[in-house]
């Protein structure tokens, strides 16, 4: 699937996966309406399909409606890798306290899913695969059965998750191939 981060985000809601509440918007002053809306501090994240945006100016903190309304006008017309960024999501801020990585991709050569995850995880898991291959975990997922919690918990022991989070994980992970069967 080839999606933006708010398509991803709609997707893992209607299949109970946990997310964050989001409004999208295509200008400075819906972002400042879906600040108001949702209160409080909010990520105001350019919806291109390209990784890096963060680091080009393409994700900004807000505090205020006001402060949306601003990372709105300076991230709408940004070009990222070549990719002029027209819509945003304005999503509700969490104090993140740790990143994980989890994802589920085609295997085409063995006709097969391949889950990748790591307790390490965050935005630069390509760096994490070159630098510290140990800390990732390629498991592969058999199409015909899907991630069952057995094979979600093999997936974050491999991925070295802590005993305690492993039956917190593993039901959200379980839940996110849900929607690549269906």
């Amino acid at each position: 699937m080839d999606l933006y981060e708010y398509q991803a985000r709609d997707l893992f809601e209607q299949y109970g996966v946990p997310v964050l509440p989001g409004i999208i918007a295509d200008t400075p002053e819906e972002v400042r309406a879906a600040a108001e809306k949702l209160g409080g501090v909010v990520v105001v994240k350019a919806q291109v399909k390209v990784g890096g945006r963060g680091k080009a100016g393409g994700v900004k903190v807000a505090k205020t409606p006001d402060d949306a309304f601003a990372a709105g006008q300076a991230i709408l017309g940004l070009d990222i890798k070549g990719h002029t960024v027209n819509r945003v999501m304005v999503a509700g801020g969490a104090r993140i306290k740790q990143e994980f990585y989890f994802s589920v991709l085609l295997d085409r050569s063995n006709r097969s899913y391949l889950s990748l995850a790591s307790y390490e995880g965050g935005v630069e898991i390509e760096v994490l695969a070159v630098e510290k291959p140990e800390a990732l975990a390629y498991v592969a997922v058999d199409p015909n059965l899907g991630i069952d919690l057995d094979t979600a918990r093999r997936i974050a022991v491999e991925a070295k998750f802590p005993a305690e989070l492993i039956e917190k994980v593993a039901p959200v992970f379980v839940q996110a191939l849900q929607r690549v069967q269906g």
